[in-house]
């Protein structure tokens, strides 16, 4: 696993690019508002061209600031993944010291801990999984917006074109509304027009940060699964190869001591049996001293002329 891909921020990059391409885009506009404001406004019939574009540039603000916080929020998880591969690569006793309460791997590893005090089984597949579709959930109208931008286009395209053929019919139907039939094909034939670029230069802008965000997105999250594979998951599951080395190690040391046990009694076995010898070779030792005591008493007894003891006409 590569840490320093972790502490890379792509989210400042993104947002980086996406404040130059609003400067481009206001430059733009202010150097040429000669030629685009009359192309927008003047020389309107109806107010038809006004009220889509608007609309198409309402969505298109509503979407971009959408993608901007979000944009500004995974800025801020990727500041947390640093802070807290720091803290865990300075062996900080507290490795979520700094990282907020309600960032992603702190609330990760929040759940970590109550499936481990509720005694279950940590699943990372099914952790990664929720992630995956709790921020998912997080791009519902961003991606709305991405589906009918292009689509209000479309539509300003053909109410102008219905203009334009209304105009086209009152040149039909009577001369005398000729200048203005010409009008109205003339101001429906630019409202499509304006209302198309407006429309195609706003989707391209959007759907390059709408997919950028999606890199953001994906970095981020990847780097909360490498983090939760890396630190947190040896600190709460035990690895299946693990649990069957230590087990491996604990029958060894039963074996071991089974063997120095039946050691054990077989020095036991042998010392009884060294000691029953002992103690019959005392007895007989004991009982030899015992013949040859009487045999000295008898000696003496005939010796001095003594009279026999009643005890040794009983022996």
């Amino acid at each position: 696993m590569d840490i320093k891909r972790l502490l890379t921020s792509l989210s400042n990059k993104i947002l980086s690019q996406f404040f130059i391409v609003i400067a481009v885009a206001i430059a733009l506009i202010a150097f040429n508002f000669g030629s685009v404001y009359p192309f927008y406004t003047q020389n309107q019939l109806t107010n038809t061209g006004i009220i889509i574009n608007s609309a198409i540039v309402a969505l298109f603000l509503l979407g971009i600031g959408n993608i901007f916080f979000h944009l500004l929020r995974y800025r801020r998880e990727e500041a947390a993944i640093a802070t807290f591969v720091n803290n865990m690569e300075a062996q900080n006793p507290d490795y979520f010291e700094g990282v907020p309460v309600d960032s992603i791997i702190a609330q990760r590893h929040g759940t970590m801990r109550t499936i481990q005090t509720a005694r279950g089984e940590i699943d990372h597949s099914a952790l990664a999984a929720m992630l995956n579709a709790d921020e998912a959930t997080q791009f519902g109208l961003i991606r709305f917006i991405n589906n009918i931008l292009i689509l209000t286009g479309v539509f300003g395209t053909i109410v102008s074109l219905s203009i334009a053929l209304l105009g086209a019919s009152d040149l039909i139907d009577s001369a005398d509304a000729s200048l203005g039939g010409m009008g109205l094909v003339i101001h429906g034939m630019s409202t499509a027009l304006s209302t198309t670029i407006t429309a195609i230069v706003s989707y391209a802008i959007f759907g390059y940060f709408y997919t950028r965000l999606g890199d953001v997105q994906t970095h981020c999250l990847s780097g909360i699964e490498q983090l939760t594979s890396i630190y947190l998951l040896p600190r709460y599951v035990k690895a299946s190869d693990e649990i069957v080395h230590k087990l491996s190690d604990l029958i060894k040391s039963v074996i071991h001591a089974a063997d120095k046990l039946g050691q054990t009694q077989d020095t036991y076995h042998d010392a009884a049996i060294t000691l029953q010898q002992t103690i019959g070779a005392n007895q007989q030792q004991a009982d030899r001293f015992a013949d040859e005591l009487a045999q000295i008493r008898q000696i003496l007894r005939e010796g001095f002329r003594l009279p026999a003891d009643r005890n040794d006409e009983n022996l």
